[in-house]
């Protein structure tokens, strides 16, 4: 096999641990803010408080493919293909993938360890994979003929 074989992102992928460390950035801020909302508002609260972390992921995710927790960490989500952004309808999915990611033991989360491209199952679902900054800033992939525009969806 080739690199073509893999598209324009077939270099270095992010570590389980950058990435748990990464995601655990995301959820105590967000776990945070869920506190508060749940606390005042109860079950409206945390009705908001997964819109909000779907928003969130989906938003900085589908933009330039960095949360908080990934932009500390030195990481990124892109597009398996191109390299570039994954867009706002895939980061979506991707986001909603989460959730089916956790369902049996968090094998979805845990999948990565021994998958080929480093990928867990909310990856998978949105054609995505994470990788260092290092190899992939901010704007790779963004070139002629790529799919990279956040609004795109893809």
């Amino acid at each position: 096999m080739s690199a073509s074989d893999f598209g324009k992102s077939s270099g270095p992928r992010a570590g389980f641990w950058r990435r748990f460390a990464a995601y655990l950035i995301d959820v105590l801020m967000l776990g945070i803010l869920s506190v508060i909302l749940e606390t005042v508002l109860k079950g409206v609260g945390y009705a908001l408080s997964v819109i909000i972390y779907l928003a969130y992921f989906t938003y900085f995710e589908g933009s330039t493919g960095q949360t908080a927790g990934k932009r500390a960490l030195g990481i990124r989500v892109v597009d398996f293909d191109t390299g570039g952004s994954i867009g706002f309808a895939r980061a979506l999915l991707r986001s909603i993938g989460r959730y089916v990611s956790a369902i049996v033991i968090l094998i979805g989360y845990l999948w990565m360890l021994w998958d080929r491209e480093h990928q867990t199952w909310h990856d998978k679902f949105a054609g995505s994979v994470v990788v260092p900054i290092s190899a992939y800033p901010v704007g790779y992939g963004t070139g002629a003929g790529s799919y990279t525009s956040a609004g795109s969806g893809g």
